[in-house]
């Protein structure tokens, strides 16, 4: 049996620094991919029906709970640093006090919730998969909900803020864990 010298243990070199080199990749990765699929948009009020659901599943599926939502608070931060990674027009910290900001705030819980349930093993068949996916998405659902009726009332964000994007996520829940298993062939499989 052989042990990795002290030094190399706390200095994070060797096989250590790879590992965390390859997890901030993967991390940095995710958060660039739910800003691409941002820009891929159908405008609606009181938010715009976008791919970053179908980004934040598959990245909280193929990256699992921890890095999945690494990868959500870095679009977060980067977002809020003014980098031009949101559905909308403008980024920064103002983007956080607008309609779709619920939804944004979900994110990382949702990408969380959905990676922790495929290391579970919900990962390991579509139909679980998308069941896995379908709790991450109503979890960004129920976020974008809450500040919507904060701000507009029960009524109003159950049917503009839920209900008419439904049909949507249900394609895009289907899309994700469609994509599933190219993820995890990309980025390593999870479902160990």
């Amino acid at each position: 049996m052989t042990h990795a010298p002290l030094a190399d243990i706390l200095l994070f070199t060797g096989a250590r620094r790879r590992t965390m080199a390859a997890d901030l990749a993967l991390v940095v990765a995710g958060s660039i991919l739910v800003a691409l699929c941002a820009k891929v948009q159908l405008p609606m009020w009181p938010a715009p029906m976008t791919l970053q659901p179908f980004a934040v599943l598959l990245v909280g599926a193929a990256l699992g709970m921890r890095r999945g939502a690494a990868a959500m608070a870095v679009y977060l931060m980067e977002g809020a640093a003014g980098l031009p990674v949101f559905a909308g027009p403008v980024a920064g910290i103002g983007y956080f006090a607008g309609p779709s900001a619920g939804y944004l705030f979900a994110f990382p819980i949702a990408a969380a919730v959905v990676g922790a349930l495929c290391e579970m093993g919900m990962g390991r068949r579509m139909a679980t998969a998308a069941v896995a996916m379908a709790v991450g998405q109503a979890i960004i659902l129920g976020g974008g909900f809450i500040w919507l009726a904060l701000q507009a009332g029960v009524t109003a964000a159950f049917f503009e803020g839920v209900l008419k994007y439904l049909p949507g996520d249900v394609l895009k829940i289907a899309l994700a864990a469609t994509a599933m298993p190219w993820a995890w062939r990309l980025v390593g499989d999870q479902r160990k």
